[in-house]
């Protein structure tokens, strides 16, 4: 009886461990795309922060955020919310390269402002919803 409750009590000790770790897990994301919008707004707002440093700490925070993703699982119950948290960071990440970081660079300014203000905005701001309803 002894055994068989101590094996019981490790396993959900485990699990409780184990959505601990993924909690943080999704915090790490939350921290982590914030330094990817950081990069990206420093980039759209500072004119003399355009040069290839910034343009390569905008790709570099953007592929971080996207490999961790990639590494990660859904939490049980909340494979669509996963989902959703996969595809609206891929359509952010798609849009800030192949839209908004070429107008950046083009001079485009307004074209860029209005990507991050709009599209971008709404997609990041969905993005830290979904964290938070992951536990991030």
């Amino acid at each position: 009886m002894k055994k068989w409750f101590a094996a019981l009590s490790l396993a959900v000790l485990g699990l409780g461990v184990s959505g601990l770790a993924q909690a943080n897990e999704f915090e790490d994301l939350r921290t982590e795309m914030t330094a990817a919008r950081e990069s990206l707004v420093t980039l759209v707002v500072n004119k003399d922060k355009r040069g290839a440093d910034q343009q390569k700490l905008v790709k570099e925070t953007a592929d971080k955020v996207s490999a961790h993703l990639a590494k990660m699982k859904a939490p049980a119950g909340k494979e669509a919310q996963f989902k959703e948290l996969s595809e609206t960071w891929a359509a952010f990440k798609k849009t800030r390269e192949t839209e908004l970081v070429p107008a950046v660079l083009a001079g485009k300014d307004d074209d860029a402002k209005k990507l991050v203000n709009g599209v971008q905005k709404e997609r990041y701001t969905k993005c830290q919803q979904i964290l938070g309803d992951l536990g991030g």
